[in-house]
């Protein structure tokens, strides 16, 4: 993983025992967006020990455009998936991590298919793994990843770890997820993925190929890719 990966776990006692200390074998990652256009990584951080944060709520890694930001140890549980405190929850069983929405978006999904794809690699996992927050507590969440009925993005967030992992992936939920060649202008760029017989391939990796600008607009959620 190319950005800084840090450690910067809040104490043990935080207020409204946002770090329980309870171990925890996770067996899932759980993704959630933050919810909060402005914020950073460290900014999330830091809410987690602000004083004025009255909420129970916390996960273990924060991850933006330039940095991840493990804020309680991945051994232990954290209060993400809002389905309680039994031992099979998700709140029990998985890592959560908090994709910031704030500056170059693009960027910061990026950074998070690589720090996903890692930490499957590493344990060993597929994207089977994979829970989103609405697999917990029907949250719609991550919220950007949701479009007007659909989980498009949470689709393609999977197709793109799959990319990462250079796997193929199928299971009772999903139809099947097979690793495709792209080839642009005669010249095989980053694999893509067939979802349901529609092949996803990253914009990054079409628009460097033809010498493009590719850029975010976060307000508008709007990726551009511009060859002038």
């Amino acid at each position: 993983m190319s950005i800084k990966y840090r450690k910067d776990h809040i104490p043990k006692g935080t207020a409204n025992n946002r770090r329980p200390g309870i171990a925890m074998q996770a067996t899932t990652i759980t993704i959630h967006n933050t919810g909060n256009q402005s914020s950073s990584a460290a900014n999330e951080r830091g809410w987690l020990t602000n004083p004025t944060n009255n909420r129970q709520a916390s996960f273990h890694i924060a991850i933006d455009e330039r940095e991840a930001v493990e804020c309680i140890p991945l051994n232990e549980n954290a209060w993400h998936a809002g389905d309680g405190s039994v031992v099979s929850s998700g709140n029990r069983t998985s890592i959560g991590i908090e994709i910031c929405e704030s500056g170059n978006y693009a960027q910061t999904l990026e950074n998070a298919v690589d720090l996903v794809a890692k930490m499957l690699k590493e344990r060993g996992w597929g994207v089977d793994r994979l829970k989103r927050h609405y697999d917990w507590s029907r949250k719609i969440c991550p919220r950007l990843m949701y479009d007007g009925g659909s989980w498009t993005g949470w689709d393609l967030f999977k197709a793109a770890v799959i990319a990462k992992l250079d796997l193929t992936y199928n299971n009772k939920e999903d139809e099947a997820m097979e690793k495709a060649n792209v080839i642009v202008n005669g010249k095989k760029i980053k694999d893509g993925v067939l979802i349901n017989g529609e092949t996803f391939v990253p914009l990054r990796a079409v628009g460097e190929s033809i010498g493009a600008k590719i850029s975010w607009n976060n307000q508008i959620k709007t990726a551009t890719l511009d060859t002038q």
